[in-house]
């Protein structure tokens, strides 16, 4: 069989994806530019034969022979989209393209990594697949929340055109070890900000809402959904328990055993009021949901962030 290719597979979730991908024995091909990812993510796999790593850019076309693809490169955080917004809305829609190509090519299935962006700030809770969305398009968020709206047309197009394989996950927050420590992202900020006995900075009044989707878990839905064959997508793929961002605060906070205080600020442009997903579709599909509590994955990925803060 033909290797399998994650575009974005030196980032947080795709090196847990090309780790799982290896421990059954697939001959994998993690592409990366490493403009957000970070080769010691695979460091441990060094050795492992199964494992190419190469550097490029998901903009520019690639030539292989690939069994399947996982296209998850883009920024995805809101601090390293923000930086670079026009380069952000090329990869979204050119790396989109050309992994579409790609798999048409080789008659490869071809997986999306979309987002529960797509639904804006959403007047509809908890989200459905079939809602549409409230995008600000001339937003600062706007440069991902269209660029993988876009993709996704782009993904639907490609099937009903050229027959293209593909399957679309609309990925709900999602956290584990390897998350960057200076990603800017909710779970990042409280863990770091609570070690260091740093103001917990909350954004707004910390009634908004957010679910948690722990690594493991995001990782065997997507594979299940790829896997299955009635349904191409867009499935959500995430953690329907939702939690306010002052509980949540208060979590890390008690797990860590921080004296932090919290420190309020201005709520950003666009920050989704709620957000959780309904997860029936995918549940129906395949039967998974997810299994790891909120408390035990932050267990987990606050050991791995003190030991890099203390490695540092």
């Amino acid at each position: 069989m033909s290797p399998i290719l994650i575009t974005g597979g030196a980032g947080f979730l795709g090196s847990h994806l090309a780790d799982r991908l290896l421990s059954n024995h697939q001959e994998v091909i993690c592409l990366d530019n490493l403009s957000t990812g970070n080769k010691s993510n695979l460091k441990h796999q060094k050795t492992n034969k199964n494992l190419t790593f190469i550097a490029k850019n998901v903009e520019n076309p690639m030539d292989f022979k690939v069994s399947r693809i996982f296209n998850l490169a883009c920024p995805a955080s809101p601090v390293a989209y923000q930086r670079q917004p026009i380069s952000t809305i090329q990869t979204a829609i050119l790396g989109a393209i050309n992994t579409l190509q790609l798999g048409l090519e080789n008659k490869a299935r071809v997986f999306q990594a979309s987002t529960s962006e797509i639904y804006g700030n959403p007047h509809v809770h908890p989200q459905r697949e079939d809602y549409c969305g409230y995008v600000n398009p001339i937003g600062l968020r706007a440069c991902y929340d269209e660029g993988k709206r876009a993709a996704e047309t782009l993904f639907f197009d490609y099937n009903r055109q050229h027959g293209v394989d593909i399957r679309v996950g609309r990925i709900f927050n999602t956290y584990g070890p390897r998350m960057q420590l200076n990603d800017g992202r909710v779970v990042s900020n409280m863990i770091i900000q609570a070690i260091k006995n740093h103001p917990i900075t909350i954004y707004g009044d910390g009634q908004q809402t957010r679910s948690f989707c722990y690594v493991d878990d995001l990782l065997d839905g997507i594979l299940g959904f790829v896997e299955q064959t009635r349904e191409f997508g867009p499935v959500n793929i995430g953690n329907p328990h939702e939690v306010s961002i002052h509980e949540f605060a208060d979590t890390v906070c008690y797990l860590v055993g921080s004296k932090s205080l919290v420190k309020f600020k201005p709520l950003p442009e666009d920050d989704p009021i709620r957000r959780r997903p309904d997860i029936e579709k995918l549940k129906n599909l395949t039967g998974w949901f997810p299994k790891i509590s909120l408390e035990d994955g932050l267990k987990e990925t606050i050991s791995y962030f003190r030991r890099k803060i203390y490695d540092e």
